[in-house]
């Protein structure tokens, strides 16, 4: 994996967190907008689509650099919009970064011991 597809991931899995936050305190602003006089919806809308957008640049710039099979940038696709989808997103690419740069490091003690 190059440092460019590296760090496309990584931005991706840095703002996976806070969208998925985001999310859920959007949806509890939307509940205690209807229940109680509190109204925090304009404000989380507009921090909320912000990460959103963020993610799915980073994302279209993942799948780009990664060349993900359709199913796979499908699958972060669906994480973004799901309220908990984020976190899951975070920690399976968080797994393929950690089992990208033992596979570099595996290739490159192949190469030196040769």
């Amino acid at each position: 994996m190059d440092i460019k597809t590296a760090t496309a991931l990584r931005r991706l899995r840095l703002v996976s967190g806070p969208e998925a936050i985001s999310f859920l305190v959007l949806l509890v602003c939307s509940v205690l907008k209807r229940t109680t006089d509190f109204n925090a919806v304009p404000v989380m809308g507009a921090v909320h689509g912000f990460l959103f957008v963020l993610y799915v640049l980073f994302w279209a710039d993942a799948w780009n650099r990664a060349k993900w099979p359709l199913k796979t940038a499908a699958f972060y696709f669906l994480m973004s919009v799901l309220p908990l989808g984020g976190f899951f997103a975070e920690r399976r690419l968080k797994r393929e970064a950690e089992d990208a740069v033992i596979a570099t490091r595996a290739r490159n003690e192949g190469v030196v011991q040769a």
